[in-house]
């Protein structure tokens, strides 16, 4: 059976970015034990649905009941194209680095466009319901800086990006996360961190079944 991967890279800096690198290590050693698929989606490359007026209209017209212009329809269409990409996918898989503390502003603008009501989650009697259910996503975050309690900048006041993240794919349903935090990617260790990053990615390609969300932190000094 073919595992079909959804691949949304966050970096611009397509084969010079670390995030990137460590993927494509994850994807290959994936492909060596299951035959899969691989779509690629990277929201620097593709002509992303601007959150504008017009989309906002489209979509407070959806969720009154109101009827969609001939203009609203073509981009609710659009967006039901690119959320099509993730209802198709068994694995998410995301390689983030980490800007300003959070996530790249063109995947931030990827989630806005797609996560709508009757798109990615409803909502009824019992509150929301994610749709993307019985996935499995897989998260690559990599930070120049380190990240440890007693550093300037300590995780849980800066590392907001692996919060969001997590924040939106329970939002949508999945459940099941495997994060790869890398830091000090830029400091003096960076090499040899980027080389167990490499090997560990390897490994959560083997290990990849197991039903058990983890998240595996490198290069932090506590």
């Amino acid at each position: 059976m073919v595992e079909r991967v959804l691949y949304v890279s966050a970096s611009p800096r397509g084969k010079r970015s670390v995030s990137a690198q460590i993927a494509g290590v994850f994807l290959a050693a994936l492909a060596r034990q299951n035959e899969i698929e691989v779509d690629h989606l990277d929201p620097w490359e593709c002509e992303l649905p601007e959150v504008d007026g017009n989309l906002l209209a489209a979509k407070y017209a959806g969720l009154a009941g109101s009827p969609l212009s001939s203009e609203h329809i073509v981009i609710w269409e659009r967006i039901k194209k690119l959320a099509e990409r993730f209802h198709r996918a068994d694995t998410l898989l995301f390689s983030v680095p980490l800007w300003n503390f959070g996530i790249p502003y063109k995947l931030k603008q990827l989630i806005d466009v797609i996560s709508h009501k009757g798109i990615l989650f409803s909502f009824d009697e019992r509150g929301l319901n994610g749709m993307l259910g019985g996935r499995r996503a897989v998260a690559i975050y990599t930070r120049g800086l380190g990240y440890g309690a007693d550093s300037q900048t300590p995780d849980h006041s800066f590392g907001l990006e692996k919060l969001y993240l997590d924040a939106w794919f329970r939002f949508v349903g999945v459940t099941l996360v495997h994060s790869l935090v890398v830091e000090q990617t830029l400091g003096p260790s960076g090499a040899a961190i980027r080389a167990s990053a490499n090997d560990t990615a390897a490994w959560l390609a083997q290990s990849i079944n197991q039903k058990v969300s983890q998240t595996m932190v490198l290069g932090r000094s506590d």
